[in-house]
């Protein structure tokens, strides 16, 4: 008898969410600042709760949790050198 896999949807989830963050951060006229910013911020909440939950998960998503970490500090510092702001 096998016990169920135990899955992590958060990271995952958040791992997708930072990296459009990402991709709709260049967006000139503050709608990548408010688009990319928005999603980058949620995609953080979303990862540090997946890699909060990858303890109870056999370490299962610590991957899709850190790459998604990488992504919101690319955007915010894309944002931080004009991303978003600057024609």
């Amino acid at each position: 008898m096998s016990t169920p896999r135990k899955r992590n949807p958060t990271a995952v989830f958040a791992f997708w969410i930072g990296l459009l963050g990402l991709v709709l951060m260049p967006i000139p006229l503050f709608v990548g600042l408010i688009l990319g910013g928005g999603l980058a911020f949620v995609a953080l909440v979303l990862a540090v709760i997946g890699l909060l939950k990858s303890r109870h998960t056999a370490g299962r998503g610590i991957g899709w949790s850190v790459w998604a970490l990488v992504f919101v500090a690319l955007t915010y510092g894309g944002i931080s050198v004009g991303g978003g702001v600057i024609w």
